[in-house]
């Protein structure tokens, strides 16, 4: 027993087989879609209220495809965790009475991580190629820009900052609850777009993709610098102060002043 990723479904781009399969890469590939969503649910654990939010909205999407697939493992086991966010919901929420830690969030991410890719998705390749990073977009796109950010900058990518998604809507102006609000709001938009991908055609499924893929591209522009081209200008500036500082004694000078004395 056990959940593991053997094939992808082809979006017909390099060839007509219906399935791509993993052959021995299953194993690599399902270790990292499951660590990648449970620790990105963990990350996005920022604000009061966001990270169960967040989760709530894409159980809730689960839920709908799982639905529309007639999968109802997936469905009653989706129903229950939207259920147990939504009463926990009222505690969490800004100022928080009760908080669900590393424990909660990451045992959240794995749930939703192991379920998305237990069948949901069997419809037109495009969908099944697209669906599980809409329905957790938010985290997934929050770690991705996380990881590259740090890397970019020299930094380990476990290395923490203020450069979340929520941290840079709230420098922007907006306060805590407004900006889990607003990522609410962009989560829902996520899921509802996966719903849509699910029963359209490829045609439509394409229109759609590439509309989230333009404002995706918009927001980012506004929301986020141009992080690689800081990062040049930052490294700049430490290498001059480096070459400005006078050098240090030799440290024969230091041992000779210590003899005289």
């Amino acid at each position: 027993h056990g959940v593991v990723i053997e094939i992808l479904t082809n979006p017909n781009v390099f060839s007509d087989a219906p399935y791509w399969s993993l052959g021995w890469m299953k194993y690599p590939v399902t270790v990292l879609w499951i660590v990648g969503v449970t620790n990105a649910v963990n990350l996005i654990d920022g604000l009061d209220g966001l990270a169960s939010g967040v989760s709530t909205i894409s159980a809730m999407t689960m839920l709908v495809i799982a639905i529309l697939v007639s999968e109802q493992q997936v469905a009653i086991v989706m129903a229950a965790l939207a259920g147990a966010c939504l009463g926990f919901m009222p505690y969490n929420k800004n100022p928080a009475k009760m908080f669900m830690g590393d424990t909660g969030s990451t045992f959240l991410g794995y749930i939703l991580a192991t379920y998305s890719i237990q069948g949901l998705f069997k419809y037109y390749a495009i969908v099944s190629f697209a669906v599980p990073f809409l329905v957790l977009g938010l985290p997934i796109f929050d770690t991705a820009f996380a990881i590259v950010r740090r890397v970019a900058r020299g930094q380990s990518p476990m290395t923490p900052d203020r450069g979340h998604i929520h941290h840079r809507m709230m420098d922007m102006g907006l306060n805590q609850k407004q900006t889990v609000a607003a990522l609410y709001v962009v989560s829902s938009l996520l899921g509802l777009s996966a719903v849509v991908l699910t029963t359209s055609g490829e045609l439509k499924a394409m229109l759609l993709l590439l509309t989230l893929a333009a404002v995706a591209y918009v927001a980012s522009r506004v929301i986020f610098p141009r992080e690689i081209a800081e990062t040049a200008h930052e490294k700049e500036l430490e290498q001059e102060e480096m070459q400005a500082k006078p050098a240090a004694p030799a440290p024969e000078e230091k041992e000779e002043k210590h003899e005289e004395n």
